[in-house]
């Protein structure tokens, strides 16, 4: 087994690299689930539907940063938009993940104690297309 570091990861949100202000991002997959359980059966039974997925990312926010999340993601709110995830960095052979997600939130926060952080939620529009560089 192979453990792989997180800080190689590089997100591109509408062909802006917001990696470098990014701390944390998630994508998950998953499908719908739909009851097939008929008279008779004391326990559900379940069948799969279609895919869906979710991409949220997160990081510290940057007020000098004219191509940072703020200017790139808050334009696009309520968009869908081409999301490009290199999960272990540039390189070839490594894994590249494409799609287009809906930029339902940006959110700025701002703890009295701490640096003020951003984040975004994206719903996954169609399917992910998983490809090596």
């Amino acid at each position: 087994m192979s453990f792989v570091h997180g800080k190689s990861t590089v997100i591109t949100v509408a062909t802006k690299d917001i990696s470098q202000y990014c701390n944390k991002s998630v994508l998950t997959r998953g499908a719908d689930a739909h009851d097939l359980t008929g008279y008779g059966k004391s326990d559900h039974v379940v069948g799969g539907g279609l895919l869906k997925g979710e991409f949220t990312c997160e990081g510290n926010y940057d007020n000098t940063a004219v191509t940072g999340p703020r200017a790139a993601l808050q334009p696009l709110v309520g968009t869908t938009v081409v999301v490009v995830r290199k999960p272990e960095g540039t390189g070839t052979g490594k894994p590249l993940e494409t799609f287009s997600a809906l930029l339902e939130q940006y959110v700025e926060t701002n703890p009295v104690a701490d640096y003020i952080a951003w984040s975004a939620k994206m719903t996954v529009s169609d399917a992910i297309a998983t490809t090596v560089q």
